[in-house]
């Protein structure tokens, strides 16, 4: 329970908070939602503080612990539906790997006790976004024989997502510090992901589309304007650091969006929106700074960082 004071502190933030999100929304009319995952930048938060800390600094979605949404009971789960309708709030997405490369009988066991459970309680709220990451390199299998398995087993995961009315969102890695690390580069690009999502055949499947690994593959807004709002399902969006080659920048060294200006973030949302993108955008700066910092500065920073990104929109 809040104090007096404290919640006096809270109103007074949150008010801020819309106020600067208002004037984020001048730029142009958008659909996409700006989405907090307090994992992707260090801050740890139970259910309700994301729902408070999301509130408070102008986010308009949340990315939830799908483990703390199953356990909850009907009536806490209806308090917490009301309490995200009063501040006219959404959930993200939620992204979890997918142990593709697991033997038969353990990835059978994964779908079972895993991704059905999230899948039903995905379904039950209301929450129809589930996305993953490819590994872009193997040290065994080559380019085809990796194609294969990983278009059998996303194909199987679709299934079942869709089943719940859940769509099924794909990210690529791009640097070349992450694809060359291995023997046989795998999907790393925007194109090589096209053919995979349409090998795989499914409705429901799509892009978790990262402006970090579309900067690190050479891809630019004209490749974004390839796709549709069907065809992403979700979006990360992140900075680069200054003065690192391209071919040289690590995925776990980034920066929060507008830090540095070496990735073309106008020209990123601007192409989203443009395609009517109408989903979750949420910062995910691994390595960065803003993640040892106090959770109330690093949202501050990050909240700041993305109602600027999202004000280039015109």
């Amino acid at each position: 329970m809040m104090n007096r004071t404290n919640r006096r502190n809270f109103l007074a933030g949150a008010a801020g908070a819309t106020a600067a999100t208002g004037t984020a929304a001048q730029g142009a009319a958008r659909k996409m939602k700006m989405d907090l995952h307090t994992g992707n930048i260090g801050v740890k938060a139970n259910l309700q503080m994301q729902i408070e800390y999301a509130a408070k600094y102008g986010f308009e979605a949340f990315d939830p612990n799908i483990n703390e949404l199953t356990a909850l009971s009907d009536s806490a789960l209806k308090d917490v539906m009301d309490r995200m309708a009063a501040r006219k709030m959404g959930f993200g997405f939620l992204a979890q790997s997918v142990p593709v490369g697991q033997p038969d009988e353990k990835f059978a066991e994964w779908m079972k006790t895993s991704l059905t459970v999230w899948a039903r309680t995905m379904q039950r709220m209301n929450m129809p976004r589930f996305c993953t990451w490819l590994s872009p390199s193997h040290a065994e299998l080559t380019y085809l024989k990796n194609f294969k398995l990983h278009a059998r087993r996303l194909s199987e995961v679709a299934a079942v997502l869709g089943d719940h009315g859940i769509r099924f969102g794909l990210e690529y890695v791009g640097p070349k510090t992450s694809w060359s690390s291995r023997k046989y580069p795998f999907v790393h690009t925007m194109e090589s992901m096209k053919e995979l999502i349409g090998e795989i055949g499914k409705s429901n499947v799509g892009f978790l589309l990262d402006s970090w690994h579309w900067h690190n593959s050479g891809e630019t807004a004209a490749d974004i304007l390839t796709l549709t709002n069907k065809d992403v399902v979700a979006v990360h969006l992140n900075d680069a650091p200054k003065d690192t080659p391209v071919d040289q920048l690590r995925d776990g060294v980034r920066e929060i969006p507008m830090a540095t200006g070496v990735i073309d973030t106008a020209g990123f949302v601007n192409a989203l929106n443009k395609i009517g993108f109408d989903g979750p955008i949420a910062a995910e700066p691994l390595g960065a700074s803003v993640r040892n910092l106090p959770p109330e500065e690093a949202l501050k920073q990050v909240s700041e960082a993305m109602r600027n990104a999202l004000a280039l929109i015109v």
